[in-house]
């Protein structure tokens, strides 16, 4: 293999038998890639948001909720924009490396990595605290491990069947909150005033905002819950059929599917039962939302069983999430190539195993290390913390693209354009800040950013001077990089 440097970077040259083995399949309409974005952050509704009640009452979350939503309106235009421009399966990674250079994507491919790897540990700590509802006495643990033994195996198998699962069971979930919406209206089991029941903590004189408004800031990370992991979608662009005209519907309308979704369970769910005084307690709060529709009849156990469905789309979706990116920077080198292979199915099975592991490594160390009750918070929150720092960076890279490249092909353009991307970015970096505002949890997320900061170095010691150059990722940046190059001379 031949070498060359780019900046800060140097370059293998690979043979084509390297990229033969790191080859994914189309196989994704709109309606799959749809199934896919909102599959991957529908288990929000079913459990994760209802924390924030406890931290910020429900007016508080309600304000968080408007604020993220906000957020992610923005930036789902953004990476419309961006992803029919740099299709290819590095999603934010790839857009950040085309603005910001190598380190710049590494950065935000790393802040990806963390947030799609440790997304499925909280979501399959929720799963097991369904299952304890249904087949109690079972240790958790043993339900981790069986779930992402199962899935992680479909999302081997190939990505016809997992997209073709994902939107199965994120149809699914989506009839199971409209049966709960419908029932909790008409059976008079929803209550105003049980939104209000949390009392306020001292200082505070009213139950609207009883912990205030600093309240609102502590539960933005929760109020992401709604909307975390719809930016997934153009990790599946050398996947999609068309990603020119599929990417921006599907995310556009994945989008206001879950900001329907969020408004109603949101108010619905912490209006039934003990209110949100109870279900901000709740490691299953839809779980205990039908209880408080039908009691503890076989109804209630079976819609119990059936909103599995919920946290089952997006721990399976988010697991294609995690195999992409490490999929993605694998290929072009920057961490170990091994990683990157793909098998006879086209599918990244070195990477989804491996994420697997680091994903039950994370809620079993956290669940050894203090309170099983802050597991799942934790997790969410170390989850948000790597979130947001991609979402600031790829704002970012949005804005100086714009600038710098404003005849780079753009097949679609965001309504907000540069003016949406800055509200996206600055709200992002408050959310940023807000993930430290819980002291309980601020460990968990310190030790995520120790984690980066090891990354990086890890970066700049080492896997810069071992990138590839024809990595899809790669190539069209050093194509562009040499153009302007060639032209300020």
């Amino acid at each position: 293999m031949s070498e060359k440097r780019s900046g800060v970077a140097s370059y293998d040259n690979v043979d084509d038998d390297y990229l033969e083995k790191r080859k994914l399949k189309k196989s994704a309409g709109w309606i799959l890639l749809w199934a896919l974005g909102v599959g991957a952050v529908i288990s929000g509704d079913y459990s994760g948001w209802n924390v924030g009640l406890k931290y910020g009452g429900f007016n508080g979350l309600l304000i968080a909720v408007f604020l993220m939503a906000t957020m992610y309106t923005c930036m789902v235009f953004t990476i419309a924009e961006l992803s029919v421009a740099l299709p290819h399966a590095g999603g934010f990674f790839s857009f950040t490396r085309n603005a910001f250079g190598p380190l710049g994507g590494f950065i935000c491919g790393l802040t990806d990595t963390i947030e799609y790897v440790i997304t499925p540990a909280v979501i399959v700590y929720f799963i097991g605290g369904y299952m304890n509802e249904l087949i109690p006495h079972v240790p958790d643990y043993l339900w981790w491990i069986l779930f992402y033994l199962f899935f992680v195996a479909i999302n081997i198998k190939g990505v016809e069947l997992t997209l073709k699962v994902g939107l199965f069971v994120t149809v699914i979930a989506i009839s199971v909150l409209v049966i709960f919406f419908v029932s909790a209206l008409t059976t008079d089991s929803f209550d105003v005033n049980l939104l209000y029941n949390i009392p306020p903590e001292p200082g505070q004189s009213a139950t609207w905002l009883p912990m205030g408004w600093k309240g609102v800031f502590a539960v933005l990370p929760f109020a992401m819950w709604f909307y975390l992991a719809i930016e997934q979608l153009p990790l599946a662009a050398e996947e999609a059929h068309d990603t020119v005209r599929d990417m921006p519907r599907a995310l556009i309308v994945g989008m206001a599917t879950l900001l329907l979704l969020s408004l109603f369970t949101l108010v619905l769910n912490s209006g039934v039962g003990g209110g949100a005084l109870q279900i901000g307690n709740s490691d299953a709060p839809l779980a205990d939302g039908f209880k408080a529709v039908f009691g503890n009849r076989a109804a209630a156990k079976l819609l119990t069983l059936i909103s599995l469905a919920g946290l089952v789309a997006s721990f399976h979706t988010v697991i294609y999430a995690y195999g992409r990116v490490l999929f993605a920077l694998s290929r072009s080198g920057y961490i170990p190539r091994w990683i990157s292979l793909t098998g006879k199915n086209h599918t990244p099975y070195v990477a989804l195993i491996l994420g697997a592991v680091i994903g039950l490594g994370c809620a079993f160390m956290i669940r050894l290390s203090g309170d099983n009750g802050t597991v799942g918070a934790a997790l969410l929150n170390m989850a948000v913390f790597g979130a947001v720092i991609s979402y600031i960076m790829v704002m970012c890279c949005y804005i100086k693209l714009r600038i710098s490249r404003p005849d780079m092909e753009r097949p679609y353009k965001s309504p907000l354009g540069i003016p949406g991307a800055v509200v996206g970015a600055l709200l992002s970096l408050v959310a940023l800040v807000a993930t430290f505002s819980v002291e309980e949890y601020r460990p968990a997320v310190i030790g995520v950013a120790i984690f980066v900061v090891v990354g990086i170095l890890y970066f700049l010691l080492y896997s810069r001077h071992h990138l590839v150059a024809q990595a899809p990722e790669e190539e069209e940046a050093l194509i562009i990089q040499a153009d302007e190059e060639l032209a300020h001379k």
